[in-house]
């Protein structure tokens, strides 16, 4: 018996479990899946894994788990997880020496089923375990399924430079923006045209998910896809403040809030706030917020900065707002401002920074000083490329 969620929009998982496709009878199936492959009914929460053992015997093999681990335990980036057994399955682990599946892990099975909570940003690395998973299923004749979830932070929005090639990374494998407004089963159809022709690829839409709504829209329950996206509010700030990473600015780790508050010990707090209340920029504001991290960056030294409240969703460019503020952070603070070094999500050579850029001419403008206006000028054809490239391959 199918669960039945309480919410009005229905997952891919659910689609799937109320009318079962005939392409799936009998076939050995594997799960990429971590603790955010869930559906509530209201009274408890439900693991994919569970319902789809449930609703197939036994044709459920194994189980791939992202970034973070089975349950997000894995805390902080760089940080393996290991292979295991959850519930009698085995479990592989695809953020360790193997971050595709083998030829030998996918001997296991005919089809692999992805059910994964996406937040909307090119350098959350789900959406590239899933390509490098695209790209073995097609090299080893394995059929994907791709369960669709809503995109958190809305899906007609898109923000940011397109990634160049020579800067692809497991933080960014195809040239997209920073928010690109996508599904994930979308970013998989645009994944299969452009790179896994061969591959066989099915899709289970959701229903009743439009591309205006945000995650509180969906009435689906939130469960933390990674250790530091505890909310909503974390997933609109994060296309921006992600930059954060690439710098000795702390992006809140080590705080109940990560990527929503941010400093350092150096940060001039009046400075900062001064010149950004002259910006114009909308839909946030800035509170001044004095933290020490209990890990990460200046774990236990006392921080300066501020939390980023967002009053207005649909007015608020994290990308650009974040952007801004770090190119003013270094105007004020040349001496004490430092780009993050290698290594970073297995790239040992190239500055982390340009890496979640995506590019250096967006780094070498924001140590130019450039503010909102400039910055934006660097984008917005890429922006306007992509939105129509992107149309043949949305689902809503």
């Amino acid at each position: 018996m199918a669960a039945v969620s309480q919410s009005h929009v229905k997952t891919g998982l659910q689609c799937l479990l109320d009318t079962p496709p005939s392409w799936i009878r009998g076939r050995r199936l594997g799960l990429l899946c971590n603790q955010a492959s869930i559906l509530f009914d209201g009274l408890k929460f439900l693991h994919s894994a569970t319902l789809l053992k449930q609703a197939f015997s036994d044709n459920l093999r194994c189980l791939f788990t992202p970034q973070h681990g089975l349950f997000a335990e894995k805390q902080d980036n760089m940080v393996e997880s290991a292979d295991g057994v959850w519930n009698g399955l085995p479990v592989f682990s695809l953020y360790s020496e193997h971050r595709r599946p083998t030829a030998r892990q996918l001997e296991h099975i005919d089809m692999l089923v992805v059910d994964m909570q996406d937040v909307g940003t090119r350098v959350y690395t789900f959406i590239w375990t899933l390509f490098l998973a695209m790209e073995a299923c097609e090299r080893h004749g394995k059929t994907m399924v791709v369960l669709d979830r809503p995109n958190p932070i809305g899906g007609d929005a898109v923000e940011g430079n397109a990634l160049q090639w020579e800067f692809r990374s497991f933080v960014g494998m195809d040239n997209i923006p920073m928010r690109h407004g996508m599904t994930i089963a979308e970013l998989a159809r645009l994944f299969q045209s452009r790179h896994f022709p061969n591959l066989e690829l099915f899709i289970v839409p959701m229903q009743g998910w439009k591309r205006e709504m945000t995650f509180e829209d969906t009435g689906l329950a939130w469960v933390m896809p990674s250790p530091n996206m505890p909310s909503l509010e974390t997933a609109f700030v994060y296309p921006g403040q992600v930059l954060l990473e690439g710098t000795n600015i702390s992006e809140g780790r080590g705080t109940t809030r990560p990527f929503e508050i941010f400093g350092a010990p150096y940060l001039n707090c009046a400075g900062l706030l001064k010149q950004v209340n002259t910006w114009g920029l909308p839909g946030f504001c800035l509170r001044e917020q004095h933290f020490e991290p209990t890990f990460h960056k200046w774990a236990g030294q006392p921080c300066h900065g501020f939390q980023i409240h967002v009053t207005d969703r649909r007015s608020f460019t994290p990308y650009l707002t974040s952007l801004s503020m770090v190119s003013l952070i270094i105007q004020l603070h040349k001496t004490d401002f430092q780009w993050k070094s290698p290594p970073y999500e297995y790239e040992f050579q190239k500055l982390p920074a340009d890496l979640i850029l995506g590019n250096q001419t967006v780094r070498l403008a924001l140590e130019a000083g450039a503010g909102p206006a400039e910055l934006k000028t660097l984008w917005q054809n890429e922006e306007d490329c992509f939105k129509e490239a992107r149309m043949p391959f949305l689902l809503y």
